[in-house]
């Protein structure tokens, strides 16, 4: 699937913007997700769980991806990367696994 987001693509920003809208055409909000791993710029511990709400407005680069979470009374944007759905649908599992990739 990778080759069909960026195939029309001419920059970083483009095929980051591809993935982007995949990732939102395809993950089905709202889903639960367990954090797999701490990162510095997200204040999620690894094994907490939240609800994924959306993508993110941090800007998507091709190295990370941010999606919007509800934790603590209030949405943040955290790295898709460092979370794991919790019994997703088959387009979110898919989609993540591509991102994945």
């Amino acid at each position: 699937m990778k080759t069909r987001i960026t195939v029309d693509t001419y920059s970083p920003e483009e095929a980051s913007m591809g993935w982007y809208a995949y990732l939102g055409d395809f993950l089905d909000f709202p889903f639960e997700a367990r954090c797999v791993q701490q990162r510095e710029e997200s204040p999620l511990k690894e094994g907490e769980t939240v609800r994924v709400v959306g993508m993110s407005s941090t800007g998507p680069t091709l190295s990370q991806m941010f999606v919007t979470v509800e934790w603590m009374d209030r949405e943040l944007g955290v790295p898709l990367e460092q979370l794991e759905p919790v019994d997703p649908n088959d387009d979110t599992e898919q989609a993540i696994e591509d991102w994945h990739y």
